[in-house]
């Protein structure tokens, strides 16, 4: 078996921000209660990049970062709840658009933790030796199924890519859990296309925009983080004060004091840029990764987790040794 590393990362996103005064000009908010309650500032939201573009430019900012050619993917993995189409595969998309013709390409839902989802995947074919080179990206566009007159889901969405490479190598990922529980789907979702055909009798439709219940996602994402970060530390011999950064996925600020509290963590031990990109699903942990990777937060050897909870509801996290310098 062998191990699997990070050997490059890549972010996009749209260049038009939107700030807490920009939504307060059409629903009942403002900048002060959108700060005390999410943390956010502004987001970027797309005027005409697709989820599609989006991955496409994360891709190539990661091969280029990682100093491989297209050429050499063997497998490209795209997490998202907001493709630009049902099929063709946002990822078959991404393929032809950095030329990458002998990829392996489909996509997964796993909504917010859909990047660590997609790691995994990845992951198990290149231990295995089933492929050497995998592209796995996180893009959303999700202001095309926000709902933008409800005030306490409009303030949280945004748009987003971010990506990441992955390569056979000495060390890198060295735990991992995913999980879903069912149970919760009501909890958060956005419906497809409705049952509808020459044969149907009901017309019940329902708009294929976000609805959530905000209590008790906050509920789960504050009992899994904590429990995420336990079980991945569980018997590899590293504790809590053995990691330098906890990447999460980027939802609350509330979420992240509280899962700290659980913890008996301080705080700044999770990187946060909630407070620039808002919440951007799937794409929220490649691009924080992305962001610390260039800005030098991340050095060789430094032990990280990324965790993430979602729609599904889904779970996950991962412990990484940052192996990228």
């Amino acid at each position: 078996m062998y191990s699997v590393e990070i050997r490059g990362t890549g972010s996009c996103v749209p260049e038009h921000r939107v700030s807490n005064e920009d939504i307060s000009k059409f629903v009942d908010t403002s900048d002060q209660w959108i700060r005390e309650r999410t943390g956010i500032r502004e987001r970027r939201i797309s005027i005409a990049e697709n989820t599609t573009e989006l991955a496409v430019e994360s891709g190539r900012k990661a091969l280029k970062d990682a100093g491989i050619a297209p050429e050499e993917v063997d497998l490209i993995i795209v997490a998202t709840v907001t493709p630009d189409n049902f099929f063709p595969s946002t990822a078959c998309l991404v393929q032809a658009g950095i030329g990458a013709g002998k990829a392996t390409s489909f996509d997964i839902s796993a909504a917010c933790t859909g990047f660590i989802y997609g790691l995994s995947i990845a992951g198990q074919f290149i231990k295995t030796g089933r492929y050497k080179t995998a592209l796995v990206i996180g893009s959303e566009v999700l202001s095309k199924i926000t709902d933008w007159d409800d005030r306490n889901t409009c303030v949280l969405f945004a748009d987003g890519a971010g990506a990441a490479v992955l390569q056979r190598g000495v060390s890198g990922i060295i735990s991992e859990i995913i999980g879903s529980d069912g149970n919760g789907a009501e909890n958060l979702g956005c419906p497809a296309v409705p049952l509808k055909n020459k044969f149907t009798v009901s017309d019940n439709c329902k708009p294929n925009i976000i609805s959530m219940n905000g209590r008790e996602i906050y509920k789960f994402a504050v009992k899994m983080i904590p429990e995420c970060v336990q079980k991945v530390l569980k018997d590899t011999g590293y504790s809590l004060q053995d990691i330098k950064h906890i990447i999460p996925h980027q939802a609350n600020v509330r979420i992240l004091d509280a899962a700290a509290k659980k913890l008996q963590i301080d705080r700044d031990k999770f990187y946060v840029n909630l407070h620039q990109y808002g919440n951007t699903s799937g794409a929220s942990i490649p691009l924080a990764l992305d962001e610390m990777s260039k800005s030098g937060l991340l050095t060789g050897g430094d032990l990280i987790i990324i965790v993430g909870f979602g729609a599904g509801l889904t779970y996950g996290a991962q412990l990484i040794q940052w192996t990228k310098v």
